[in-house]
């Protein structure tokens, strides 16, 4: 894999994307690469400061027009003043969800259409995308058994809602990951977090 990559985990709740970005980003800067890890909602103080007014909204929360120029705005300084340099001086950015995510939970949960979605991430962060996206999928089961874990009883507003809302969520990521299979690579997320880091390294060699 040559430098200055662009590497997106995206899934559901309990996916273990988190405990993937470190274990990719050791493995990297093992290799002597400089490594740059991220996250979304956030990443840079403005797009931090967005997440909080995002997870922390009481009540009904955002509406999910009202949600989606959120994130696209937090998403937009994300861009251009961290992931964008990076890649730029040939940095590897492993970034925890992006765009999909948007297209997954404020598309397929929230109810805007794809095509909205990414037009708020053309006007914001010029359409970029990932050089690989790792989908982590796992069975909602194994999902909740690793949420109770890490969460018990104060998950964040997003986390909480309905089962049906998660269920759209996991729908719409394995549409767009059937719609563009040469960016989207399907990982197994149900086994232990070794096996599912292998799987992650032998997706890296789609990377030139």
């Amino acid at each position: 894999m040559s430098a200055g990559k662009f590497i997106a985990f995206e899934g559901g709740e309990g996916a273990g994307k988190s405990t993937q970005t470190r274990l990719l980003a050791e493995a990297l800067r093992a290799q002597g690469r400089e490594v740059v890890t991220t996250r979304e909602p956030g990443g840079t103080p403005g797009a931090e400061a967005i997440r909080a007014l995002l997870l922390g909204m009481e009540g009904e929360g955002w509406h999910p027009r009202a949600e989606a120029l959120l994130f696209a705005a937090a998403r937009s300084d994300h861009v251009e003043r961290l992931i964008v340099p990076a890649i730029a001086r040939g940095a590897s950015v492993i970034c925890d969800r992006f765009v999909d995510s948007s297209r997954a939970y404020q598309g397929g949960g929230g109810g805007l259409s794809d095509v909205e979605v990414m037009e708020l991430h053309r006007i914001g962060s010029g359409g970029l995308l990932p050089d690989l996206t790792l989908l982590i999928e796992v069975s909602p089961a194994i999902a909740a058994q690793r949420l109770a874990a890490r969460d018990g009883d104060s998950a964040d507003r997003i986390g909480g809602r309905p089962e049906a809302f998660h269920a759209a969520v996991a729908a719409r990521f394995d549409l767009m990951a059937k719609a563009d299979p040469e960016r989207f690579a399907r990982i197994d997320g149900n086994g232990s977090a070794e096996a599912i880091h292998a799987a992650v390294l032998a997706a890296l060699g789609r990377l030139a």
